[in-house]
């Protein structure tokens, strides 16, 4: 598989997009501004216990303080073994959860903490004391002993041998390592290497947060651009192309420093056309801003992100397929899954998801169609579950959030319509105007009476309506609609003569 990493860097903002034989199949924005918090690290106060929800409110010296579970301050730990930073956080671990918030925490307390959910939807940043230091190799977990592996090496033998040699080099009282996926094949010198820089991070972060008062940040985690390097290039990527001189020179540095076998593969974008336009990028990022995605049979998806959930529909559309209408339902559902899971990555989608397939008859049919989807979603790195298909045809599935999805980071709320995505209808806009002319009772005989809305909605008055024409015989009254750029579109205003 051709797989490439294309990175549009500004200095005010960083996009980065990951290319499978050519297609979009992840996509990343970071604003300057607008940095993501999660995986820095903060000494912060509690500011609020709450033992019926066993959690607590932290304050970091953000907008919102942030919430911590009581499954994020107990060192009783279950196994855990994972493979992306983004998913290195201990709030999905199986916990025995025995202490009471209250016992473990108290109001002014002051704790260090690593943020492990940027703030979503209104809501806090969800943070953890478990601090979780991503390497090259491994992942260093300073406040529980642990030595894990990835989840993604499936070779026992292999698993064997990291465990052995993590056993081998781990320092008594040093905490927890889990091995990469990054480091499969490695040997012992490249996991001493790591262990060394991320123990001795560790040991200045400890230093810093000792210093300082709550609340203050400690460390910052890497930017976008350098995250990337660090999480997703691996030998399996071709090439890694950059636009920018300043960057492309900060990747080959960082690059040489922790894996010196890549450097090769990074490349300076010299064109004048821009990066994204070159690899058919720009276009995908106004695609993935729209609900309904068709396919190539003719079939489409349409995507629906709620506060609760993401809906995925799916349906024939224009595909009549050319033997029978399970056949046609198949194939539109097969071609249909692999789509959804490439949108799912691209857009960033998390929480419940749920993907309402056209319905089949054939359970083999159904069996296959949620093989395929299994498949498919082990291409992406985030975590998920997925359930069997129920008897409505419905598939249920979570993928964990951890930032906001692509299109709330680059869209906002509908000044009319509030972010619902409907607005009032010309019609239904028509008709309160006359309920509200009809609640006037002091007109007099010809008077003019001038109703300003919006130019829209003017476009369908002005012309004579017939509910108006019986209105003005009824009272009469002479009407006069005139446009007015500056009223919202639902909005009209009466005004008598």
């Amino acid at each position: 598989m051709s797989r490439e990493i294309v990175i549009n860097a500004t200095k005010h903002e960083s996009r980065i997009a990951v290319l499978d034989e050519g297609q979009v199949v992840e996509l990343w924005v970071e604003r300057t501004r607008h940095r993501t918090i999660v995986g820095n690290i903060y000494k912060g106060r509690v500011t609020k216990v709450l033992p019926g929800m066993q959690s607590a409110f932290v304050e970091l010296g953000l907008e919102r303080d942030a919430f911590l579970y009581v499954s994020d301050v107990i060192e009783d730990l279950e196994e855990y073994e994972s493979e992306t930073p983004d998913e290195l956080h201990l709030e999905d671990v199986p916990q025995r959860i025995e202490a009471s918030i209250s016992d473990l925490l108290r109001e002014g307390q002051e704790i260090v903490i690593q943020v492990s959910k940027d703030t979503i939807a209104g809501k806090g940043a969800r943070i953890t004391s478990h601090i979780t230091l991503p390497g090259r190799f491994l992942v260093y977990m300073p406040t529980v002993s642990h030595i894990g592996v990835s989840r993604r090496i499936e070779d026992e033998a292999e698993r064997t041998r990291l465990k052995e040699i993590l056993e081998h080099i781990r320092p008594p009282g040093q905490g927890g390592f889990i091995v990469r996926t990054a480091g499969e094949g490695h040997n012992e010198d490249d996991f001493v290497s790591d262990l060394k820089y991320l123990t001795e991070l560790w040991e200045q972060i400890r230093r810093r947060a000792e210093k300082v008062s709550a609340p203050s940040v400690v460390h910052h985690d890497l930017d976008l651009v350098l995250r990337t390097i660090r999480d997703v290039l691996s030998p399996e990527f071709k090439s890694v192309w950059v636009d920018s001189v300043e960057q492309y020179q900060r990747i080959v540095e960082f690059l040489d420093h922790i894996q010196p076998a890549l450097v090769s593969r990074v490349r300076l974008f010299r064109r004048d056309e821009p990066i994204f336009d070159e690899f058919g990028i720009e276009p995908e990022i106004g695609k993935a801003l729209k609900s309904k995605v068709w396919l190539k049979s003719g079939g489409y998806i349409v995507i629906n992100q709620t506060e609760a959930l993401v809906a995925i529909d799916v349906n024939t559309g224009k595909y009549v397929g050319k033997k029978n209408l399970e056949e046609t339902v198949f194939r539109t559902n097969l071609e249909a899954a692999k789509e959804i899971v490439r949108q799912i990555r691209l857009r960033d989608l998390g929480g419940i998801i749920v993907l309402d397939f056209i319905d089949m008859e054939d359970l083999a049919n159904r069996a296959r169609l949620f093989e395929t989807l299994e498949n498919e979603i082990k291409k992406d790195r985030s975590k998920t579950k997925i359930l069997q298909i129920s008897e409505f045809g419905l598939i249920e599935m979570t993928r964990k959030r951890v930032r906001q999805s692509l299109e709330r980071s680059l869209t906002q709320a509908c000044p009319y319509c509030g972010g619902s995505g409907r607005i009032k209808s010309n019609t239904t806009i028509a008709l309160e105007i006359w309920r509200e002319l009809m609640k006037v009772r002091d007109f007099h005989e010809g008077q003019d009476v001038i109703v300003r809305v919006n130019p829209i909605v003017y476009g369908t008055l002005h012309t004579g309506d017939p509910i108006f024409e019986e209105l003005e015989q009824n009272l009469g009254i002479h009407l006069v609609f005139k446009p007015d750029d500056s009223l919202h579109h639902e909005q009209f205003d009466v005004m008598t003569i």
